[in-house]
């Protein structure tokens, strides 16, 4: 071997040892399993990675992060395309994105924990906490008039509440906190009825803002101690850290053609002072499974426990009845606490079973938790608006056409409650 074959050989392996010693230990303690260990198929996850390269050389999205995981084992975790494509950035297994609304399942998750400490009833009227909600009023057909019940925190739990935290007409400076977004709200009137229709929007604030008033601590906080460091998700927060900028994914939109145009680069920013339950939370694929996989668990993950059983079954449930279309969603969709609910699979796009939580955000990430195959498929993407295709419906059928084993093997932990119609 010549001097400078020998000096290759050497600097490829000392690197390689160096990637391995110095990789991100987000990643290390995932716990993987071969496909086939689980009742999937290693041949068809193979489709899984080409369809997103599918739309990476098609210039439709720039890079993506997925992730698929199995009774607990993690099957697939793969970060293909660029994290930042102007600068040539591809992008890691680690990259961090804008999770935007999949903020409003962990923030849920906080105010049901606070729920199991035994602080409130799910029925009862928020103004319990924010006494200026105490008199809302209702606009029907241009009239104000008194709700038929007051604004519950099941309400805001499943956007049934009519709550609104903006008004036509009214331009007033961006809030510093979550609390004057909320109270300069106060006076607005209800959308409708408490609990009459489904309503997308607002309502996730008012479930940020119930964990701050009887946590007595702010919502970043009680999500760093209560979730995130329990659970050792370590890079998920409100505010990137200088030197973790490195990390995060680009932001795009699409342009008249469908193809990219960058929208965002990923720079550091300054720490927000609003911290919202609706949004704001930037985070990766492995720690959004830690999350998701605690609660396929019935509220535990690797020894430490965040929820009982029970309530998990509980967030699991419809609570909306029939009759509420959840539009995000699509048809076949009612809404638990704080995730919708797949309650007709001969309606909805996801190939996934009846009890799946899921929830998305407005940048192209989503997840799910299908209770009956133990399945949790997430894709973390930056575009924005994402509706011109189908990437999201369709990552679920590629996911679920993975699970190859027999239904005498399931044993579903965790399915939600029946409900009435």
């Amino acid at each position: 071997m010549s001097t400078r074959t020998s000096l290759g050989f050497f600097a490829l392996v000392f690197g390689g040892l160096i990637a391995l010693a110095t990789g991100p230990a987000a990643q290390v303690d995932l716990p993987v399993a071969k496909a086939e260990s689980v009742g999937m198929s290693s041949k068809r996850l193979e489709r899984v990675k080409a369809y997103i390269q599918d739309y990476i050389d098609t210039n439709q999205i720039a890079g993506a992060v997925t992730l698929i995981a199995r009774k607990g084992k993690v099957v697939h975790h793969e970060a293909q395309g660029w994290r930042d494509k102007e600068a040539n950035q591809p992008m890691p297994r680690d990259g961090i994105f804008a999770l935007a609304s999949m903020t409003k399942p962990i923030a849920s998750t906080a105010l049901m924990m606070l729920w199991e400490d035994g602080t409130f009833m799910l029925d009862d009227p928020i103004s319990k906490w924010l006494p200026s909600y105490a008199n809302k009023q209702v606009l029907v057909n241009g009239q104000l008039v008194r709700p038929a019940r007051p604004v519950t925190v099941r309400h805001v739990l499943t956007h049934t509440s009519g709550l609104t935290l903006t008004q036509p007409g009214v331009d007033l400076p961006p809030a510093k906190t979550l609390n004057e977004l909320i109270e300069r709200a106060a006076p607005y009137p209800l959308r409708f009825h408490p609990g009459d229709s489904w309503l997308y929007g607002d309502s996730t604030d008012f479930v940020g803002i119930l964990v701050e008033k009887i946590s007595g601590k702010s919502l970043d906080q009680f999500l760093g101690e209560r979730i995130f460091a329990p659970l050792g998700m370590h890079d998920t927060f409100y505010h990137v850290p200088r030197e973790k900028v490195a990390r995060v994914a680009a932001m795009y939109r699409p342009d008249d053609h469908g193809k990219i145009a960058l929208l965002r680069k990923p720079e550091y920013r300054e720490a927000p002072t609003l911290i919202r339950g609706t949004g704001g939370l930037n985070g990766t694929a492995a720690d959004y499974f830690r999350f998701a996989q605690m609660l396929l668990n019935g509220g535990e993950l690797n020894g430490t426990r965040l929820l009982g059983r029970m309530t998990v079954d509980m967030m699991f449930a419809n609570h909306i009845g029939t009759g509420k279309r959840v539009y995000v969603r699509g048809d076949g969709y009612g809404f638990g606490l704080g995730g919708a609910v797949l309650t007709d699979p001969a309606k909805a796009a996801d190939a996934l079973s009846v009890g799946t939580w899921t929830w998305g955000g407005a940048n192209g990430t989503i997840f799910w938790i299908d209770p009956v195959e133990e399945l949790i498929p997430i894709m973390m993407i930056q575009i924005t608006p994402y509706s011109h295709f189908n990437i999201r419906p369709l990552f679920s059928v590629v996911a679920s056409q993975t699970v190859v084993d027999s239904l005498a093997e399931q044993k579903p932990r965790v399915m939600g409650y029946q409900t009435p119609k």
